[in-house]
């Protein structure tokens, strides 16, 4: 039975016969840890993926092609351009019909396995809406762009004891770790990284590129370490930062055993500062790669973009769907809207540039 639809989220139940399950998913039954149990519990779990740009692509993928009961999808972004040369699931098709990540990924996800329940969530996760998205799954997987997303999913765990598999790639090389909230041994993010590192001191895909083959690795060994721990295989996970410089065919586990620090104010004190929803002005991020600012405000609200658009219209040229609207403010800039009041602002990489476009577009 469907549950109900919430505002940005959709859901879809099993239209294909149970018993097309044990031909679909032979060769990974007769993989001995897997097994017939391993794939029912598989069958039964739940997992959420945030972020559906490179790596999670790849999660995702591997996730619905391995038969995990329910999974759910989080993204604030839409597809473009420059997204297809390592960002897999996507078609051309995708880019011009101007859809949100999540929705154009739970098409194909859905057609590559529709005994799968795949849910979609077109929003930015933040403190505001971490319980309603990340709630309810038994493993978070990271494909995330950014620190601030990855800083909240480590504290959201912490403080709900729900494991998590950090991944990032750029250039040519990538990490990953997989976080046990629940083990005594095992650190949390913040233990390694204790801040985030301060704007403009690392490498980026916009500073440094990237290459979809590292994506595709590190990528495929977080859906590993999730299928480890959905089908009961907890003692066959790495246990390590594991990191990639496929360019020059460097593979560096490092032992994180005695990583976890009394201290660390996440897991030792319980302080989870990144799920304090107080702030004082719609939050602005540069995205990776996109020459683009996202807007996202500090209150949810509910915009009628079909009203916006007249309204709009004085501005420039104003193009609608029912998941955004884009306007072209200039040559150069061009301004997405979401129905949740969160802003693209194409053009610039200028914070308070962006969120002054913002204001004076939406008068917030």
């Amino acid at each position: 039975m469907n549950k109900p639809n919430k505002e940005g989220l959709e859901t879809a139940v099993s239209k294909t016969p149970a018993s097309s399950s044990s031909a679909r998913y032979a060769r990974q039954i007769r993989f001995t840890p897997v097994g017939e149990q391993g794939q029912q519990q598989l069958a039964g779990s739940r997992a959420a993926v945030v972020g559906m740009g490179a790596l999670g692509s790849v999660i995702a993928q591997h996730l619905v092609r391995s038969g995990v009961g329910y999974v759910r999808i989080i993204d604030r972004d839409i597809i473009e351009w420059s997204n297809l040369q390592r960002q897999m699931l996507y078609t051309e098709q995708d880019v011009l019909a101007l859809l949100p990540k999540a929705q154009a990924a739970a098409v194909h996800l859905r057609a590559i396995n529709s005994s799968v329940t795949v849910e979609p969530v077109v929003a930015d996760l933040t403190a505001v809406n971490a319980e309603e998205v990340l709630g309810d799954v038994d493993v978070i997987i990271d494909g995330s762009d950014n620190f601030s997303v990855r800083y909240l999913i480590n504290d959201y765990c912490a403080k709900n004891t729900i494991p998590w598999i950090y991944g990032g790639a750029v250039g040519a090389s990538g990490m990953t770790m997989t976080i046990l909230p629940n083990d005594s041994e095992s650190p949390c993010y913040r233990c390694l990284f204790n801040e985030p590192p301060p704007p403009g001191t690392t490498d980026t895909c916009e500073t440094a590129g990237v290459i979809s083959p590292i994506v595709d690795i590190i990528g495929s060994v977080q859906a590993t370490e999730a299928i480890k721990l959905l089908s009961g295989n907890r003692k066959s996970l790495h246990r390590t930062l594991f990191q990639v410089d496929l360019w020059n065919h460097a593979w560096m586990p490092v032992s994180v055993a005695n990583a976890k620090r009394g201290d660390c104010l996440c897991c030792g004190q319980k302080q989870f500062e990144f799920l304090d929803e107080r702030v004082s002005e719609p939050a602005a991020a540069s995205l990776c790669g996109r020459h683009s600012v996202q807007i996202t405000p500090n209150q949810p609200v509910a915009l009628n973009l079909d009203e916006l658009s007249i309204r709009l219209k004085p501005i420039g040229t104003v193009t609608t769907n029912r998941f955004l609207l884009r306007i072209a403010v200039s040559d150069t800039l061009t301004f997405i809207l979401f129905s949740d009041g969160r802003a693209i602002v194409q053009g610039t990489d200028e914070l308070t540039k962006a969120r002054a476009i913002y204001a004076e577009i939406l008068g917030i």
